[in-house]
């Protein structure tokens, strides 16, 4: 309760600004930067390929060549070099309530627009019987009143349920999205995975007793570390697809964000470029990357 208060405080103190975006659909404004002219961008691991198509398509590079100006540091890192005027734009993942009260903090205004569509999705051993778990009982899970997954239609083994570490993007969507102001468990060192990957590789190693539950991204975990030994599943009977997540009808829905600061000019060149991941040819440019286009 008082994590949920705080966090209010923090919102209305900051001034934490979900955008819609105003030029969503519209055609974009012809962009293009030289490597010198083009501004500092930063993010998360999941939205590399995003930055990569992005500098392809205003540098007009080929991809291979592109990819030498993008440099992710990760998404705390990332919200620390917004406020430090490190970086003129991130994407990332909706900000921590350590991010918000560095920001507050610093009387920095963060303005989080969404870019693109996601999923907050959870995997299993590919050998689990076990196809779908409801989001009460995934709560159940990782507050601890679950322990066995016989208890969900599953084999008599205990559930080891896997988390990251504080200020991942994915930590902060699990508690946002998943948890809802319910505290976790405190989790055995060995069951906090560093990295997203490292994450779906150690559930994928219970092959022959499928005990582990984990959690990542839809786009990382199909299109950026894909691992034949895990699945995913369908949560409140609704598989994660790239149709689901596109209508809403798959239940842990989100989305990745640019995210500036506050007091950036109006006509600003990264405001000109999130107008343009915006609009049909942006839109058009992030499906293919792979990403699923906002609605």
């Amino acid at each position: 309760m008082m994590k949920n208060i705080l966090k209010k405080l923090l919102l209305s103190l900051v001034m934490f600004t979900m955008v819609t975006g105003c030029t969503k659909g519209k055609e974009s404004i012809p962009l293009s930067f030289t490597p010198d002219t083009y501004p500092i961008i930063d993010g998360s691991t999941v939205t590399i390929p995003l930055s990569e198509h992005l500098a392809s398509s205003l540098l007009q590079l080929p991809l291979e060549e592109a990819r030498q100006y993008v440099l992710h540091n990760k998404t705390h890192e990332a919200y620390v070099n917004l406020l430090d005027k490190k970086a003129d734009l991130i994407f990332v993942t909706s900000p921590s309530e350590e991010e918000l009260s560095l920001a507050s903090a610093a009387n920095i205004t963060l303005e989080v627009i969404p870019i693109v569509s996601e999923a907050f999705v959870f995997l299993t051993g590919a050998d689990n019987p076990v196809e779908e778990l409801t989001l009460a009982e995934i709560q159940g899970i990782y507050s601890g009143k679950i322990t066995n997954w016989q208890e969900v239609g599953g084999k008599d083994l205990p559930i080891i349920p896997y988390q990251r570490p504080v200020n991942s993007g994915s930590q902060t969507g699990f508690l946002e999205l998943v948890m809802k102001g319910l505290v976790p468990m405190e989790a055995p060192t060995t069951q906090v995975i560093a990295g997203m990957g490292d994450l779906i590789d150690t559930v994928a190693a219970y092959t022959d007793e499928p005990q582990g539950l984990g959690y990542s991204y839809f786009y990382y975990t199909t299109e950026m570390w894909g691992n034949e030994k895990v699945k995913l599943l369908s949560i409140d009977g609704v598989a994660p697809s790239s149709e689901t997540i596109t209508s809403h009808e798959y239940p842990i829905h989100t989305a990745y964000y640019a995210v500036i600061r506050g007091d950036e000019p109006k006509d600003s060149a990264v405001r000109k470029i999130i107008s343009y991941i915006l609009s049909d040819e942006g839109q058009s440019l992030m499906e293919e990357a792979g990403y699923v286009r906002i609605q």
